[in-house]
């Protein structure tokens, strides 16, 4: 579905799905599309949809409406244009076309009707292909001109590999200037990224070349910079006091900069930042110098290629980290509304049970009193569940290996979850293995796992009759895995369902389940390096078996010393 995301602005992260024939964009309240930008008109602008397409119009706002950083008045829309309405910029993303199939198209055919056709007459593997880039054998003639088309060449392979490889902004630029000094005989270099916010150029990476003993800070021309940005242009001066375009601009006066290129970084459609690297003088030595010039055209030309690739990875970098963002405010919002539905559900159950203590008590009925204790508990015991299953999901944790009884802990859960399987009419048995021995793993995970899926099973079958759950222990005849298998007699689970149970928040029990306690229970039993699996079939039952590696305890954690044995009392 075609969408408008929003990139800049009060409401970044944001996403309007585009799914009326015509929506509004705008600040008022009652605009399909509501912008939080005091710079938008209160009904600034308007997205109609003739079949395939999507038209903007500007409304007659204050401000204009952009596209691209063209104003218009009607335009259609394309993938990838930012539309810009005050100081909101939204990206534009048309619904992907169906492709064709391609496999009517192409046809891989077997090694009898290819051989007549073709041959192979030479290979190459991927180290001799790359040497293209490499520089030349010494003692190898080779053309100015095709070296350096070949530097060219290789430098820009290198900048296309760093923009390529990292998403953060921060690394990406100080390779970027590693880079340029590699190849350029610069003595100090920055670059600066506009501030989504103060539309100002701030320093994000610096370097000086070794050795170089100043420690003056770079001082920057704004006429240069400003020149820079408005004209989109990169520049190249060479003691600058000699430009007659900055003849009239005192900061250039103040500078100082013997050589230097300043380069806009201009992206798919603004200008993100500039990059600027100088060579300094000492004072004494500049009288001396020769007029040999250290930046030619040739830099300046490939100093914008490296600003334009730079300006493209921050611009994705920019828009993956608005996404995230995004998609996490989304999740956020999900959990808050789910959470806050059951907590709310339990605070109901809670004052209900509370009413009917107080009415006991004015009446001194104990039975009500007993009534409404009971449901309080009830009540209690859920929000307790929900607070401990929330605890254990939002964060990474270590399982606390220590020696412990698989048994009791799942002998333990089945005492516990008695009294609800018998208000629903279940019944619920228990089957330890015999002779389990004591193994190391977190007692208090594993019981709430166990607890999570108990609890499911008798959920399950409460629509059923007769409906019946049995808890099992096992260990594996090679002794290395230990299982503990809950089945039971519901009504069982589709297959295409089962992968999406252990998703967060994903329930089949309507308002009664948080969708919290299956993915509990599988992200405890893979922090013991386990997992979950399910059998099921609809209308038979299903089967959860818990499985872990077993890790036996260490004799000299569990038998005694000598020693101990020596100096124990005698009876």
């Amino acid at each position: 579905m075609a969408s408008l995301f929003v990139i800049k602005g009060a409401d970044q992260g944001m996403r309007f799905e585009l799914d009326q024939g015509a929506m509004t964009l705008g600040r008022d309240t009652t605009a399909t599309i509501q912008l939080h930008d005091s710079e938008v008109s209160r009904r600034h602008a308007e997205v109609r949809r003739h079949n395939d397409r999507f038209i903007l119009s500007d409304a007659g706002s204050s401000n204009g409406t952009f596209i691209n950083s063209r104003r218009i008045l009607s335009q259609e829309l394309a993938t990838g244009d930012q539309v810009q309405i005050g100081a909101t910029t939204l990206l534009f993303t048309a619904p992907a076309e169906e492709r064709d199939d391609l496999a009517t198209k192409i046809d891989i055919v077997g090694p009898l009707l290819a051989e007549h056709e073709s041959q192979i007459v030479r290979t190459m593997s991927q180290e001799e292909g790359s040497s293209i880039l490499a520089p030349p054998l010494l003692g190898t003639d080779e053309s100015p001109w095709i070296a350096r088309a070949r530097s060219n060449l290789q430098v820009m392979y290198r900048t296309a590999l760093a923009v390529s490889h990292t998403l953060d902004i921060d690394q990406l630029l100080a390779r970027i200037l590693d880079l340029i000094f590699e190849w350029v005989e610069a003595s100090r270099g920055c670059i600066m990224l506009v501030d989504p916010h103060t539309k100002e150029l701030t320093p994000r990476a610096h370097r000086t070349r070794k050795g170089d003993t100043s420690r003056e800070k770079i001082s920057i021309s704004r006429t240069i910079l400003d020149y820079v940005r408005q004209r989109n242009e990169g520049v190249l001066t060479s003691n600058a006091r000699e430009d007659e375009r900055w003849d009239s601009a005192r900061s250039i006066l103040h500078t100082g900069v013997r050589e230097a290129i300043c380069v806009p970084m201009q992206g798919r459609y603004d200008v993100v930042g500039a990059i600027y690297i100088d060579t300094t003088i000492p004072a004494d030595r500049m009288l001396a110098a020769t007029r040999t010039k250290t930046f030619r055209e040739e830099h300046l030309k490939l100093m914008i290629a490296i600003a334009h690739q730079a300006a493209l990875a921050v611009e994705d970098t920019s828009y993956y980290s608005a996404m995230v963002q995004a998609e996490r405010l989304a999740a956020v919002g999900q959990m808050i509304a789910t959470l806050s539905h059951h907590i709310k559900n339990i605070l109901q159950g809670i004052s209900g049970g509370s009413y009917l203590i107080e009415e006991g008590l004015k009446e001194n009925e104990r039975d009500v009193i007993a009534k409404g204790w009971d449901i309080v508990q009830k009540n209690q015991q859920k929000i307790s569940h929900l607070v401990m299953d929330m605890l254990t999901f939002s964060k990474e944790r270590e399982p606390d290996l220590v020696p412990s009884d698989i048994n009791a802990i799942a002998a333990d859960v089945v005492e516990l979850m008695q009294v609800r399987a018998a208000d629903l009419g279940v019944e619920l048995a228990f089957k330890p293995a015999e002779a389990i021995a004591t193994l190391r793993f977190d007692p208090d995970g594993l019981h709430r796992a166990i607890l999570n899926v108990v609890t499911n099973a008798i959920d399950a079958c409460d629509c059923v009759e007769n409906g019946c759950v049995v808890v099992s222990t096992e260990l594996d005849p090679s002794g290395e895995t230990v299982r503990v298998v809950v089945a039971d007699n519901g009504r069982g689970i589709p297959a295409e369902d089962i992968d999406k149970m252990f998703g967060l928040f994903v329930s089949r029990k309507g308002g009664r389940g948080t969708g919290l306690g299956l993915p509990v229970s599988k992200k405890i039993l893979r922090e013991h390096g386990g997992d979950i699996r399910v059998e099921s079939e609809v209308g038979r039952g299903s089967r959860f078996i818990l499985e872990w590696p077993a890790l036996a305890v260490d004799a000299s954690i569990t038998a005694p010393r000598e020693d101990d044995q020596a100096d124990a009392p005698v009876a």
